[in-house]
């Protein structure tokens, strides 16, 4: 099967790309795309996708709880998969204040909640685990039914100290997640 995967950063390219060569017997072929931070990026390349069997989204994402508390499949570096999300604060066209997306699982990860906002959001007030980005709403809208989205835990809000977001993903290893997608399409 193809698959194209959708990476909203460089970094996250990258590092897919190194856990696909890492792989020596893989059952599928792959295309990686950039496609940009935000709804508005992934919108305009969920509308200009190279033809392929099955579309993942995969990037890095913040998630509400520090890391003392989370369940060890949460810990920084581990692969997720979104099987809801949410829009908060956004007004007008599209998207406007959407209610909850929720798609069945394709992996064996972990499912959580994904939340995507314009508006400041006081992660004290959301329940801890919940994942915070920017594209998995709109992908979730656009997307077919075999899609679906695998984030990898970045870092943890709120940060109790600033952090340099470049620095604390430089060791995350995107082949658990990689791995995951290859096991989860038939």
């Amino acid at each position: 099967m193809k698959i194209t995967i959708l990476t909203p950063m460089e970094i996250e390219r990258e590092k897919t790309l190194v856990a696909i060569s890492a792989i020596s017997d893989k059952k599928h072929e792959y295309e990686v795309v950039t496609c940009g931070i935000g709804r508005e990026a992934i919108a305009k390349t969920m509308m200009q996708l190279p033809q392929s069997d099955c579309t993942v989204l995969l990037g890095f994402a913040a998630i509400v709880g520090q890391e003392e508390i989370q369940p060890e499949a949460l810990q920084k570096g581990n692969p997720v998969e979104i099987t809801a999300a949410s829009l908060y604060g956004y007004k007008g066209e599209l998207f406007e204040n959407g209610s909850i997306i929720v798609s069945n699982s394709k992996t064996q990860l972990p499912c959580l909640f994904s939340l995507t906002s314009d508006k400041f959001v006081k992660t004290s007030h959301l329940t801890i685990g919940t994942i915070i980005n920017m594209e998995d709403y709109t992908f979730m809208a656009l997307k077919r039914p075999q899609d679906f989205v695998v984030r990898i835990v970045s870092d943890f809000l709120p940060h109790l100290h600033e952090i340099d977001f470049f620095k604390e993903v430089e060791e995350i290893d995107f082949l658990p997640a990689v791995k995951a997608i290859e096991a989860a399409i038939a």
